[in-house]
């Protein structure tokens, strides 16, 4: 029927279907020939080979597994630059946190002698003393009593003594016999002993303060130095003597403290050259040298406790300051890598390596510091050629 259809048409008509039946017959071949001549190009770029097609444009770069191949023709080659890894002479550092603490040698807490009520107080916190000068009064019941049996022992001693004096004459004129002569010692005896023991009692007393009176004692600075911590008042009852009622501390030689956490311990050293800046001071360093290494972790936070000595003649370094301190390692041969090499992806750092003439392999590094425009890492060998100019064209 389709037959008889296609005869029964004009010569022009069966012309023109001829025609155009051979256009998509031709026109179904070149899109045929395009999408498999593509498939394979793909497929001989995927394992690595280059195009097919001679004079065609080559790909940026071909990756095959972890490694990552640069073909020849890619644009790629004249961007990216390889150098080898370099090995340098460094002295790696670690800042920390601290603070300005008054030297333990050179602080004194003033403690009470005796119970009783602070009728005076000549001082305030943050006041200079000198050595002697007066801090406070207490008037006690108990230096009355120990100056009683102090002034009791006394004339005892001296009863017992004209006691003795005379025993020892009768006795030698045959008047007294032998026994009643012992007693006579050993009552002046016991009564020297007493005497003595409330002596040394008042002595205790007045060690750092003078006695007046029957029940005053003035206390006295010790040292001289700057009233750091006071916990009395005019009227305040002492009733424990181990309890301190101020602090005295020269603040003429100072400590800084630093809190060394233990991973980094290996770069604190005794005598080791230090760094310190304080809060207060910006811009200015002040050097020093480790003077104390606690042996001791403390068991809450895991940091050491790291001191540095300063004198302090003029007061700039103030108690309770914040400070920081940079500590040095000694200098050790170290990998570096300019930082143009470093890739960094979700916080983790790698670089490219070459393993082959324009062949790439990614590799995990972990930084450790920059120093003078150098990265310092761990996780190459020296010599090992790394890219470091362009990375971030594979970096994908």
């Amino acid at each position: 029927m389709a037959l008889q259809f296609f005869e029964a048409m004009s010569l022009r008509r069966r012309v023109l279907i001829v025609v155009a039946l051979a256009l998509l017959i031709i026109l179904a071949r070149f899109l045929f020939a395009g999408f498999f001549g593509a498939a394979e190009m793909r497929a001989k770029n995927v394992e690595g080979l280059p195009p097919a097609a001679e004079g065609a444009r080559a790909p940026p770069f071909i990756r095959k597994g972890k490694t990552i191949f640069i073909p020849e023709g890619s644009s790629y080659r004249s961007h990216i630059a390889v150098a080898p890894a370099r090995i340098k002479s460094v002295s790696l550092s670690r800042v920390v946190t601290g603070a300005v603490e008054a030297d333990p040698a050179r602080t004194v807490k003033i403690l009470a002698p005796v119970n009783g009520r602070v009728s005076e107080l000549t001082v305030d916190l943050g006041d200079n003393v000198k050595k002697g000068q007066p801090l406070a009064t207490i008037d006690s019941g108990d230096l009355a009593q120990a100056v009683a049996d102090a002034e009791k022992a006394r004339a005892s001693v001296k009863l017992t003594k004209s006691a003795l004096e005379r025993a020892t004459g009768l006795n030698k004129a045959g008047g007294l016999a032998i026994r009643e002569l012992e007693q006579a010692q050993n009552d002046y005896l016991q009564a020297t002993s007493e005497l003595k023991r409330a002596e040394a009692r008042l002595d205790v007393i007045g060690d750092n303060g003078k006695v007046t009176g029957q029940r005053k004692i003035t206390l006295n600075a010790p040292i001289d130095g700057t009233i750091t911590a006071l916990d009395t008042a005019p009227g305040d009852f002492i009733d424990n003597t181990t309890a301190s009622m101020m602090t005295i501390s020269n603040l003429d030689r100072v400590w800084v403290t630093a809190s060394v956490q233990e991973k980094d311990l290996s770069f604190v050293q005794k005598d080791e050259r230090v760094e310190v800046s304080l809060v207060a001071y910006p811009g200015e360093v002040f050097p020093g040298k480790v003077a104390i290494i606690s042996q001791l972790l403390e068991a809450d936070t895991r940091r050491n406790k790291v001191r540095i000595l300063f004198d302090n003649p003029s007061g700039i370094f103030k108690l309770n300051m914040f400070a920081t301190v940079r500590f040095f390692a000694p200098p050790t041969e170290r990998v570096v890598v300019p930082p143009s090499a470093l890739m960094v992806v979700n916080d983790a750092s790698s670089v490219f390596v070459e393993i082959a003439p324009w062949t790439f392999e990614r590799r995990p590094v972990r930084p450790d510091a920059d120093i003078d425009g150098a990265s310092v890492v761990w996780g190459l060998e020296p010599g090992e050629k790394i890219v470091v100019r362009g990375g971030i064209l594979l970096n994908d």
